[in-house]
């Protein structure tokens, strides 16, 4: 049985002072035992989120990683050897908001992949398709792509380490959510995917959902065969919100 996970993604937000108040309300949430939970503030606060979360059945991921591995000149950059060594054991991979404002390829996105398995960590790949995709009928092909690149290049095998979230790009900060129907749709064919390279990874891989996911549809999307949790955006940075969704998970 897969075992339920809830990401929360703090994206570009924060101060210290901001951080260490969302720590401290985390710190009183009730998660389930059942319920694995990791969040992924900026690069900024990741000392302090996994000095303030010690002891916490919360982990702790980076929002990116580099293409290289290990040491180098390679300014504003953070290597997945850096993350780990700062107490990450995760790290999110080809976030849409990366794809398509900041231009990464599925070259890039591929190779930040592999760099975090070299390196110890477990990738979260995130798969997803625009709103002109979506109303051209080309999800399945367009995230179909975007994994085929990755068994590609890694192999199936690599999976047995990593996570997938399906993220519409269209539902992520819009208040726009995909149904759940929608939303299984996209995951069993993920997974199906998957399964005609090895059925038996196919069927541990746990794949996410994202896309403004709230305390409020949490239990509805998270009820559904193929979605083995949340890549929660903006209902991260409330405590309450967060801990309900949680909750939810793990009914």
């Amino acid at each position: 049985m897969r075992r339920p996970l809830v990401a929360g993604n703090w994206k570009m937000n924060g101060t210290r002072a901001s951080v260490a108040e969302l720590i401290e309300a985390l710190r009183q949430q009730e998660v389930p035992a059942a319920v694995e939970v990791v969040v992924f503030p900026s690069c900024l606060h990741l000392a302090q989120v996994v000095s303030g979360l010690g002891g916490k059945a919360i982990a702790v991921g980076a929002q990116d990683c580099s293409t290289e591995t290990g040491f180098g000149a390679l300014t504003g950059e953070e290597s997945a050897t850096q993350l780990a060594d700062a107490g990450c054991g995760w790290v999110l991979i080809g976030h849409s908001e990366r794809r398509l404002i900041l231009g990464e390829s599925d070259e890039v996105v591929s190779k930040k992949f592999s760099a975090a398995l070299e390196c110890g960590m477990t990738p979260v790949l995130c798969l997803g398709e625009t709103l002109e995709q979506r109303q051209s009928e080309q999800t399945l092909e367009v995230v179909g792509r975007q994994l085929a690149r990755i068994v590609a290049d890694a192999g199936i095998a690599a999976f047995e380490r990593a996570v997938v979230a399906y993220e519409p790009v269209w539902a992520i900060g819009t208040g726009l959510t995909a149904t759940p129907q929608q939303a299984q749709e996209v995951h069993a064919a993920i997974r199906a995917q998957l399964a005609r390279e090895d059925q038996r990874i196919a069927d541990g891989v746990r794949i996410l959902y994202g896309g403004s996911v709230k305390a409020d549809n949490a239990a509805e999307l998270l009820g559904m065969a193929d979605i083995d949790g949340g890549l929660i955006g903006g209902a991260s940075l409330n405590a309450n919100d967060f801990g309900t969704i949680c909750r939810a998970a793990g009914n």
